[in-house]
């Protein structure tokens, strides 16, 4: 059972659009000599939806390769195709991924029992842990607690990056936490929230700019220092608000490039932040002494 602080790992791209591998491997590096627990590739943060399936395998193969195992990678696998999700969770463990992130299907808004045919054709097919990605406002649909009870019981399916932001719907999820089944954390601005019902961790955007402090406040937590977790929880809240402040990963790649973490643009439809959101950004970058 994975715990701590496992970021959301952006794409970076070079001037021309093309993706920067060779940064990618410097950014994995950097996660590992600051503290990161693991890393998750092809999330929503890594910008799946223009990356070609070359890119992503190229991208997939790169992290696990770079990592070299100092720390788990879980890959995101899923899709609003079942096959295509068990295809792509397959060729991912194959090159060598320690778990699969696959998103609850989109746009085709299943019933409760196609929610559990997915996840389980998806877990049977693999040897590997499989994390169920809950995030509703993308997908238009959010897992039901007697869905994720049913699907919690296969041995594969082993946690939920819960990122709906309804901590009524995660406290109940909170109920199915055991030795083999957990919570993590998919938005930064409930960390400690979904960490006090007994979360394991967090899937974190704001760990690509603050690994190390990202991954300390998880762990105070775990370790029984609350404290020092609302601290933490209370320093970056409004940092965290601001990373949000336009669709994710926009801010948190201004941010970093703000920095010198030099992560490139976005893809189309995205593109830079507004003048006045990037100037609350820097406002707050500035308060944390960042900039």
């Amino acid at each position: 059972m994975i715990q701590g602080s496992i970021v959301a790992l952006i794409t970076p791209f070079n001037e021309d659009g093309s993706v920067n591998y060779d940064r990618l491997r410097e950014l994995v590096d950097w996660h590992i000599e600051e503290g990161t627990d693991a890393i998750l590739a092809l999330g929503t943060t890594a910008e799946t939806p223009t990356l070609t399936m070359k890119e992503e395998d190229e991208i997939a193969r790169i992290v696990i390769e770079q990592t070299a195992g100092r720390v788990p990678v879980i890959v995101g696998s899923g899709s609003n195709n079942t096959m295509m999700a068990v295809e792509q969770s397959l060729k991912f463990q194959e090159m060598g991924a320690d778990a699969l992130l696959v998103i609850t299907p989109y746009y085709n808004k299943t019933s409760k029992a196609g929610m559990v045919y997915h996840f389980t054709q998806v877990a049977d097919a693999v040897d590997i842990p499989v994390y169920v990605y809950n995030v509703p406002g993308r997908t238009g649909v959010s897992i039901t607690y007697e869905a994720l009870a049913e699907i919690s019981q296969h041995k594969n399916i082993v946690g939920i990056k819960e990122a709906s932001g309804d901590m009524s719907l995660v406290s109940k999820f909170a109920k199915l936490i055991n030795e083999n089944f957990n919570v993590y954390s998919g938005n930064d601005d409930i960390n400690l929230p979904i960490l006090s019902v007994g979360g394991a961790g967090v899937i974190s955007v704001l760990a690509n700019i603050l690994p190390k402090e990202t991954h300390e406040l998880a762990m105070a937590y775990i370790s029984g220092d609350t404290d020092k977790a609302r601290d933490m929880q209370m320093k970056y809240l409004d940092f965290i608000n601001a990373l949000f402040i336009e669709t994710n990963p926009i801010p948190i790649k201004e941010a970093m490039n703000m920095v010198g973490l030099n992560v490139g643009g976005y893809r189309m439809p995205l593109c830079p932040m507004a003048d006045d959101t990037r100037a609350v950004l820097r406002g707050e970058m500035e308060k944390l002494g960042l900039l």
